[in-house]
């Protein structure tokens, strides 16, 4: 029996292309990354997440880089969240699905 191998294109998200919608998800803070306390806030349930903006984007995104403006400090959730994996790709379909 043969096994037929193929071979998955590379991912093509890259930090000028990402356009973070990870971002959008909701993040635990369940260590000490150094999060700063006005980027955190209390959920229903009493747990530390992410603040988020209005319109559900992560309070510390800057919008106009699309960038992490704690990426030193993230949480380990977001640290652990790599550009172009699996799950980065996956999540991106979903968000531009929804956009359509």
């Amino acid at each position: 029996m043969t096994i037929e191998v193929r071979l998955l294109p590379e991912p093509q998200v890259t930090c000028s292309s990402c356009e973070a919608c990870c971002c959008r998800l909701p993040v635990m803070v369940i260590t000490d990354t150094g999060v700063p306390e006005r980027y955190i806030e209390t959920s229903d349930w009493g747990g530390d997440t992410m603040a988020r903006l209005d319109d559900g984007w992560c309070a510390a995104l800057d919008r106009n880089s699309m960038r992490c403006q704690i990426y030193q400090n993230r949480p380990l959730i977001c640290r652990e969240f790599e550009m172009g994996d699996y799950e980065c790709v996956a999540e991106r379909a979903a968000y531009f699905a929804t956009c359509d």
